[in-house]
């Protein structure tokens, strides 16, 4: 198994998966990225712990430390790595990720299962037009199935029967937090709560549009952010055929 990489893309939410795509073609331009995904069966039991562990396993194996990043539930599991183990992480990048890091769509949907008297089908679609808006990348049908795999399949720390807080708090390392200002979920003023958790040379940045998931609409400006901030802590790492990516 080869762990010759850059950049690790971390994905706790297989059947999303797809949403990650236009991102990734934009970045591996630039530079290699691996991706690392955690499936987790309808019978076991929702643990982050497993995940972090998993991936600690995973990572054990590289002698230098990596560039993590991920978007909603894969950023949180790649924040609660990083809190653990420092050591192993060069910088995180979180995309949809609050301050609150229990803040997820999952969160976000059960309140509006506790809030609104319809089926699980309809709040499903409900909460996919929140979440993309119009057009739709995908049929409602398709996402629906996509969402509703997610809740089984995610580490997440709700149900609904109970809504789980995370810690708060920023991390040791390098640090960029992206979002979007069009979010239902991780929505502007939620996002704000990072800053007093930054350190100096962190950054966070906010995509005009896109929604819950800006960076399937805007890739390649998800794609320049991120560009940068990695740039920024190691020059070597992105190519230098269009320097005005790297650079601000």
């Amino acid at each position: 198994m080869s762990l010759s990489f850059d950049v690790l893309w971390l994905n706790a939410s297989p059947s999303l998966k797809y949403f990650d795509r236009p991102l990734l073609q934009v970045l591996s331009r630039h530079f290699t990225i691996a991706q690392w995904e955690y499936h987790q069966s309808k019978d076991e039991a929702s643990s982050l712990d497993k995940a972090v562990l998993l991936l600690h396993d995973y990572l054990s194996q590289r002698t230098q430390p990596i560039h993590l990043v991920g978007h909603g539930m894969s950023g949180v599991l790649g924040l609660t790595y990083a809190r653990r183990f420092p050591e192993r992480v060069r910088s995180l990048s979180l995309l949809a990720v609050a301050a609150q890091p229990a803040i997820t769509w999952q969160a976000h949907y059960y309140v509006q299962r506790q809030l609104i008297a319809c089926s699980h089908q309809q709040l499903l679609a409900c909460t996919i037009r929140s979440l993309f808006g119009a057009p739709m990348p995908y049929p409602i049908k398709d996402l629906i199935v996509a969402l509703k795999r997610d809740l089984e399949e995610a580490p997440s720390p709700h149900s609904l029967f109970k809504l789980a807080n995370l810690p708060r708090g920023g991390v040791t390392v390098p640090l960029l937090v992206c979002g979007s200002k069009t979010d239902p979920v991780v929505h502007p003023p939620v996002l704000q709560e990072w800053l007093p958790y930054f350190k100096g040379g962190d950054r966070l940045w906010q995509c005009p549009d896109g929604r819950h998931f800006f960076h399937y609409f805007h890739p390649q400006m998800v794609g320049e952010q991120l560009l940068r901030f990695w740039g920024s802590l190691d020059t070597s790492l992105v190519s230098t055929d269009d320097p005005s990516v790297c650079r601000q």
